[in-house]
């Protein structure tokens, strides 16, 4: 590794850690905005256009996508939306809720890959099925709705690279971060390994169904180009469980697992 390429991961690391102070300030000052008022939301808009008129051509399309249970947010959601656009000025923006990610893939996706997702009966899951899907058609960025770039976006993701994939602390792919150009092999793969998982329907656990465990069993670590979330991105920041699921009483994925069934029956009605 070259010296130059060593002082930038060490900006980058620094960089990351001013950010998160900032942003954990934010999140403290947000607990008195919102307890001053409690029921005050921003709304995430559903297209953005880019801030700055993009630059040259890119592999990987800039468009960055998210998803939610709602539009309406809360700050501290809302300032690490703005805090993406920022350190994206030139990606266009577009979020999906629940029902606009069910007909997107019933628009796109065959029968077979529609009524797995059908028998999804936790957001989350559906929308782990959903990011891989909307990538692969339209390639681009996904984030988390708490996920933040730690360095320009443009910078990290490059305009040659087809693909690029966050690896954790342990090493280990997670998918809050996804960059892809669309129709590749690797989301093909994993999209075909999240179905057979809802066809076969043998775990209980949203992480190894849909999640981080099928891109840990699908991509090969050796080949598959990565960077580390401390190079790229990281989740929770500026937000929190708290803030992100107030106004939903089901609460978190990992909470919500524990009383319903990740994969509903064949025969099971899902309600949106």
């Amino acid at each position: 590794m070259s010296a130059s390429t060593v002082f930038k991961s060490a900006i980058i690391v620094g960089t990351s850690r001013l950010i998160k102070l900032f942003a954990n300030i934010t999140k403290l000052l947000s607990y008195v905005f919102h307890a001053v008022l409690p029921n005050k939301r921003f709304t995430l808009p559903e297209r953005a256009a880019p801030w700055l008129y993009p630059k040259g051509e890119a592999t990987i399309p800039r468009i960055i996508w998210q998803t939610n249970f709602t539009n309406k947010v809360t700050l501290p959601v809302y300032l690490n939306y703005l805090f993406n656009r920022l350190m994206a000025p030139r990606f266009e923006y577009r979020f999906m809720m629940t029902d606009a990610r069910r007909q997107f893939i019933a628009a796109h996706c065959d029968n077979e890959v529609l009524t797995c997702y059908d028998r999804l009966q936790i957001g989350a899951a559906q929308a782990d099925l959903w990011r891989l899907i909307v990538l692969n058609q339209h390639g681009g960025v996904y984030l988390d709705i708490d996920a933040h770039a730690i360095w320009p976006l443009a910078s990290t993701v490059g305009y040659d690279r087809d693909e690029l994939y966050v690896v954790t602390r342990q090493g280990d792919f997670s998918n809050y971060f996804i960059a892809s150009k669309p129709n590749t092999p690797n989301l093909a793969r994993l999209i075909r390994n999240v179905c057979d998982n809802i066809e076969m329907n043998e775990s209980t656990n949203v992480f190894d169904i849909t999640g981080p465990g099928v891109f840990n069993k699908t991509l090969d670590k050796t080949c598959v180009p990565s960077v580390s979330y401390r190079h790229a991105c990281n989740q929770g920041s500026f937000t929190n469980e708290h803030f992100q699921y107030i106004d939903k009483p089901a609460g978190k994925w990992t909470k919500e697992q524990q009383k319903v069934e990740v994969v509903g029956p064949k025969s099971s009605t899902i309600k949106y």
